[in-house]
């Protein structure tokens, strides 16, 4: 599923009029829909699968139309398909059907693989193109983006160790270097919406020897993305999203140094990423590059990484 990186095409049918009305997040509720997908011979495959709403903040009836989803797979019926292996997968769709959530998803989705250039540990995310059915009248939606988010155990395996759920958690209880390229990460996209303290955003993997890796998800709120809903918490000071700010640990200017290299070593190929981006509009695909060329430019030099990571950071024992 994760290894492609063309868009998957598929019919989701169910009652969504139902489900986009399920907004409490205590609800677990799972509806019934079928996803029809081209099987290894090309012809449609159908997958009775159960969908439920999930999330938080875009759950929320203010602030989009339309909730996030999560798709479970039956244990058989996926062989010959993408889907072939998947438990229960994360489904980022639009906020809204618009034009307007067409690039934003793509900004979305553009951040994993991103991230994955710089290092493998970190969540894969598929591109999608969905065309959305109503199980009684049968009519379809225009076909619109959507994208797959691997599932943390996939993760976990590839990294050697497990998921585990350790609240308060601070910094000094993590990995140092994968701490530090994380949070450089999250600085580049302009991410604040993450807490290692709470596990928001968050996921944490134990390895063998007890070693703890923090892996960051769910990156909908950045400034890279920019979305219209999207505003930064208040107790940061932040006016807008697209405002950057380092909430991680405080380390020398060659630890920092030494983070940003991964970093500046792909940095032609994080550009040409998003050139080659099919189906961003001109303005978008130049305000992202500019965005992520204002973050090459803080880490280019050691006087501008000095500057702007170790004078400017305040310590604090997690987030």
């Amino acid at each position: 599923m994760f290894t492609g990186t063309e868009p998957v095409e598929f019919t989701l049918t169910a009652n969504f009029s139902a489900i986009n009305k399920d907004r409490n997040p205590e609800s677990t509720t799972r509806y019934p829909a079928v996803l029809t997908v081209a099987g290894a011979d090309g012809a449609p495959k159908n997958i009775a699968v159960k969908l439920s709403a999930r999330g938080h903040f875009r759950r929320m009836a203010r602030n989009c139309s339309v909730v996030p989803l999560r798709v479970e797979f039956p244990r058989e019926g996926t062989a010959g398909t993408p889907f072939d292996g998947q438990t229960n997968l994360k489904l980022g769709t639009g906020c809204s059907d618009s034009k307007e959530f067409e690039q934003i998803t793509l900004r979305e989705y553009l951040q994993y693989p991103l991230f994955n250039l710089v290092t493998p540990l970190s969540f894969r995310a598929r591109l999608a193109r969905v065309t959305y059915a109503d199980e009684k009248s049968k009519k379809k939606d225009a076909a619109r983006h959507a994208l797959f988010i691997e599932h943390e155990n996939d993760v976990a395996r590839r990294a050697e160790g497990r998921v585990v759920e350790l609240p308060r958690t601070v910094f000094k209880d993590l990995d140092g270097q994968t701490l530090t390229r994380m949070m450089l990460f999250e600085y580049m996209i302009g991410n604040t919406d993450m807490s290692i303290w709470a596990l928001h955003n968050v996921r944490l993997i134990q390895k063998p020897d007890r070693t703890l890796l923090a892996v960051p998800y769910d990156f909908d709120l950045s400034g890279f993305v920019n979305a219209p809903y999207a505003t930064p918490d208040r107790r940061l000071g932040m006016r807008s999203v697209v405002e950057r700010k380092y909430r991680g640990p405080c380390r020398t200017a060659a630890e920092f140094e030494a983070a940003a290299a991964p970093f500046l070593a792909r940095r032609a190929e994080m550009l040409a990423l998003v050139d080659g981006m099919r189906g961003l509009e001109v303005a978008t695909r130049r305000d992202a590059k500019e965005y992520v060329e204002g973050f090459f430019r803080s880490i280019e030099k050691p006087a501008s990484i000095k500057k702007t990571f170790v004078d400017g950071c305040k310590p604090q024992p997690t987030m």
